[in-house]
């Protein structure tokens, strides 16, 4: 499931494009939208910036004079410069959880369709830990396209007290990107923090141009001879009586994740290999029964060795060791499943996240898996393996990827847009938001949809290959959500896309068994509509 963009420590500067050469923000009166709270605001007149085209990397301060006076301060704002000739720095601080922020306006035009880390220096002291991860230490871009809803890319998980660290996330620019708001300063949290060195650079792959769709004389490859796989995401842990039910239901696909039993779990590899082997374990229960029912099996390799760092970026693309560990663990499994009739495809990573560019050396999130799939094949030279794209499978992702040279690939997208309607209410309270209705003042429907998934349908035509739905839901009691699951269903299947439903009995939020009252923790007796929409389509042609 997707999450909020977030941060990761390396220190870079800001790059653009040479013809725009400074960005003179303009003065807001106020700063609102979903960030409405309470809250001190100092206004970024111009803060100047040198910018290089993919060279020359320019380090933006607050040294200069001339810089700092373009700022208009208020209280809970302030420069600092510990004595003379040292570096000088922004100051905010908070006594309560009342914003304290300061918003300038930012031309994206120069990034737009580029994949960019935001990225500052930061010193903490005392920050207290916010309601929402997304809160404390703000450096968040803000903003919205005809083609997206709003966004907000920023830092994530940042409180508490630590010397001088550089922070960073990276962060998708659509390429009708025009303007944005580039805001600092803390929410929900009380305290002080330290800014300096603010940057912008272009992060890891450049969007793709697509070759232009042609006729092909082969359809693409899928892997099976069904007419469609149509399934859901299962629990690892092997429920016999549930497989069945599924196959009554008339769905031909099961997404069975290898998860973490807690935070240590992968980080340790110890025992990330004994929580592998025991989950291996239930698989080997599970796939007699699925060859009997006609069900095919996708193993998804849900957490990775190393697991994920506290930006939620993936720690095999940053440390070698889980990743060779990484490697190891798709040949253990394809030795011991290949040629098993029940096995669809190896799913190499789920939601990969590479919030910073990996260092020398070692392989990106798209690399990382051409190798995993490479050395698959030196074993299994049959079974389907499923790629997916950075920042959790977004559609967006499809932007900045080509076929890999593998052989019998097909690639997967995850659908959870817009996360305002799919998990309202799941970590916060918010009033409801219906499906179709209006979100961020936009069309919210299907169309809305069609917009959102056009990278992948794009990537499919142009290069005549297999998309996998893996994952799309709605919260159980988001208002219209039938309709919602409809409609992405609908547009798999126009499109030819093979899916699974996330999840059948996993957490009860996603479950098409529990009705559409949150605190009503039991299955209700009556199908609901969420799972009358699933079951017909489990029974299309």
């Amino acid at each position: 499931m997707p999450h909020y963009c977030n941060l990761e420590v390396f220190k870079i500067t800001i790059i653009g494009h040479p013809q725009n050469c400074s960005l003179r923000g303009e003065i807001k009166a106020a700063y609102t939208g979903a960030m409405k709270t309470s809250f001190l605001v100092a206004l970024l007149n111009g803060l100047v910036a040198t910018f290089v085209w993919g060279g020359e990397m320019v380090n933006e301060s607050f040294d200069s004079e001339n810089q700092r006076r373009a700022w208009q301060l208020v209280d809970g704002c302030e420069w600092v410069c510990p004595q003379l000739g040292s570096n000088t720095f922004l100051k905010v601080s908070a006594k309560d959880a009342n914003m304290v922020a300061i918003v300038r306006k930012i031309d994206l035009r120069p990034f737009a369709g580029m994949k960019i880390a935001v990225t500052a220096d930061l010193r903490l002291e005392g920050v207290t830990k916010p309601a929402h991860e997304w809160n404390g230490v703000k450096c968040m871009l803000v903003f919205e396209t005809p083609t997206t809803s709003k966004q907000w890319c920023s830092l994530s998980n940042v409180y508490g007290t630590e010397d001088w660290k550089s922070y960073g996330y990276t962060c998708e620019i659509p390429p009708d990107a025009t303007t944005g708001e580039w805001v600092l300063g803390l929410q929900e949290s009380a305290g002080t923090v330290f800014f300096d060195n603010l940057a912008i650079r272009e992060n890891g792959r450049r969007a793709t141009t697509l070759p232009l769709p042609r006729a092909f004389a082969e359809p693409p490859y899928r892997g099976h001879a069904e007419s469609r796989l149509r399934g859901c995401m299962i629990s690892p842990v092997y429920d016999r009586e549930g497989l069945e039910t599924l196959h009554a239901w008339g769905a031909n696909l099961v997404r069975f994740q290898i998860t973490r039993d807690d935070n240590s779990a992968e980080a340790d590899l110890d025992a990330f290999e004994r929580r592998l082997q025991k989950l291996l374990g239930e698989l080997e229960k599970m796939l007699p029964d699925c060859e009997r029912l006609g069900i095919k099996v996708v193993i998804d390799l849900h957490s990775p060795p190393g697991g994920r760092l506290p930006d939620r970026s993936m720690a095999m693309f940053y440390q070698q060791d889980y990743a060779d560990r990484f490697v190891e663990t798709w040949q253990k499994i394809a030795r011991q499943f290949k040629g098993r009739p029940a096995v669809w495809a190896y799913d190499l990573i789920n939601e990969p996240v590479q919030n910073i560019p990996v260092p020398p050396g070692l392989q990106d999130y798209w690399d990382l898996q051409i190798r995993a799939a490479q050395a698959i094949r030196e074993i299994d030279p049959e079974t389907a393996i499923i790629f997916e794209v950075d920042n959790w499978d977004s559609a967006s992702g499809f932007r900045f990827v080509e076929p890999v040279p593998v052989s019998n690939v097909v690639y997967q997208v995850h659908l959870y847009n817009p996360h305002e309607f799919t998990h309202q209410n799941v970590n916060d309270v918010v009033k409801p938001l219906a499906y179709p209705g209006t979100c961020n003042g936009a069309p919210l429907n299907r169309e809305y949809l069609r917009k959102i998934l056009k990278p992948v349908r794009d990537f499919q035509l142009a290069y005549n290959v297999q998309i996998y739905a893996g994952e799309f839901s709605a919260a159980r009691w988001a208002p219209g959500a039938a309709d919602y699951l409809r409609d992405c269903i609908d547009l798999f299947e126009e499109y030819g896309w093979d899916w699974s439903y996330h999840a059948f009995r996993e957490w009860d939020g996603w479950s098409v068994e529990h009705g559409s009252d949150k605190e009503d923790r039991k299955p209700v007796s009556q199908d609901t509509d969420r799972k009358k929409v699933l079951v017909e389509a489990f029974h299309r042609p």
